[in-house]
């Protein structure tokens, strides 16, 4: 599975920004599909996903703020991000969590990672 995210920049504190994540390959076996982000010295953390049955789930600082969709036709996710706030300035990565079986029947799982978006927002 290959992905790639677009959309960051810099936005005032208050502003909205919609990040993208475009996705190819073995659709099939994707199971999930999230964001995460990482800010300048901090550890890498999970924003939000979305399942393949179209269920979110959110990080407790970004809930009610950000919201995830999914646009099967395209193969396309995105984060809409509402009420930014300073501390939201990150790299934003999405991800795919895939499931498949190997030739042994034994089950494969993987997560695989687009290139990094940044967003900055200014106070």
């Amino acid at each position: 599975v290959q992905l790639q995210a677009s959309g960051g920049g810099l936005v005032q504190a208050g502003g909205s920004l919609r990040l993208s994540c475009a996705f190819s390959g073995s659709i099939s076996s994707i199971n999930a599909l999230e964001w995460f982000r990482q800010a300048p010295g901090k550890q890498r953390e999970l924003v939000g996903s979305i399942t393949r049955g179209g269920s979110t789930n959110f990080a407790s600082a970004v809930t009610g703020r950000f919201t995830i969709s999914r646009e099967n036709g395209k193969n396309t996710m995105y984060l809409q991000m509402n009420s930014l706030k300073p501390e939201d300035t990150a790299v934003y990565y999405c991800a795919a969590d895939t499931l498949r079986t190997n030739e042994n029947g034994e089950f494969i799982a993987q997560r695989f990672w687009g290139q990094g978006t940044l967003v900055t927002v200014s106070s």
